[in-house]
């Protein structure tokens, strides 16, 4: 039971660093916004409480919850005894039945990051993907950034949109319409950076907008851009 704790307390730590990465891009503001991570190996994962701010955040803070949301505030093991999981006495982020819900369909991500960034929730507000005009697009994201569809938040609607809406493409981050980008990884520094890489990516072709219509690339040179930084560029 050691090995999951320790696991559990690593994950705790690099869930709560990586929000610093949510402010220092500026994809948050306030205490909206959340990174989770998945418990390597458990059906556990680890995500921001809901309501309080950045600087306040700490690895104790970090809520440990079961793929359905639920806080694990602890557990008989049998002959374990009674496991300590350090829950504190705070309630998950208020998205966390959406995060839940893409661990429990979409088993390789281990990593999902929520925020409201400027230039990607306009592009949500418009209900409009962001089109492969970029060759780091195509890098990143293998094609444009999707659209979600309308949901409410509360239970497992929005996480629902993001599964369906990626499950059959290259992106790792989705615009749920009239809300803002999603973000998936293998880890959650990956989701962090799938959602800076958004961000940037919203702004550059939102200002290619003002000066005339973007050039489009190619599909097949698309499909070319993505397979070689996914599988031999840095690897």
């Amino acid at each position: 039971m050691s090995t999951l704790l320790e696991t559990i307390a690593r994950v705790r730590r690099e869930v709560c660093d990586l929000h610093a990465e949510l402010t220092r891009y500026g994809l948050v503001v306030w205490t909206a916004g959340n990174v989770s991570g998945r418990i390597p190996g458990y059906d556990l994962m680890v995500i921001k409480p809901s309501g309080l701010s950045y600087d306040a955040l700490t690895p104790e803070n970090m809520v440990v919850t079961d793929l359905y949301g639920i806080p694990v505030r602890g557990t008989n093991t049998g002959s374990g005894g009674t496991v300590d999981w350090g829950n504190p006495a705070l309630s998950p982020s208020s998205d966390t039945a959406a995060h839940a819900y893409v661990y429990r369909h979409m088993p390789e991500v281990g990593g999902v990051v929520h925020t409201h960034s400027t230039y990607a929730t306009a592009w949500a507000a418009r209900g409009e993907e962001i089109p492969c005009v970029l060759t780091m697009m195509g890098d990143e994201f293998g094609g444009p950034i999707p659209v979600g569809p309308f949901a409410l938040i509360g239970d497992d609607s929005i996480g629902q949109g993001i599964v369906e809406t990626l499950k059959n493409s290259h992106s790792p981050a989705v615009l749920m319409q009239n809300h803002g980008p999603f973000t998936i990884g293998k880890d959650a520094r990956s989701a962090v950076k799938a959602a800076v890489m958004c961000e940037e990516v919203a702004r550059t072709v939102h200002i290619s907008r003002q000066l005339g219509e973007p050039q489009a690339i190619d599909q097949a040179k698309i499909e070319s851009l993505y397979n070689r930084y996914q599988n031999v560029y840095g690897r």
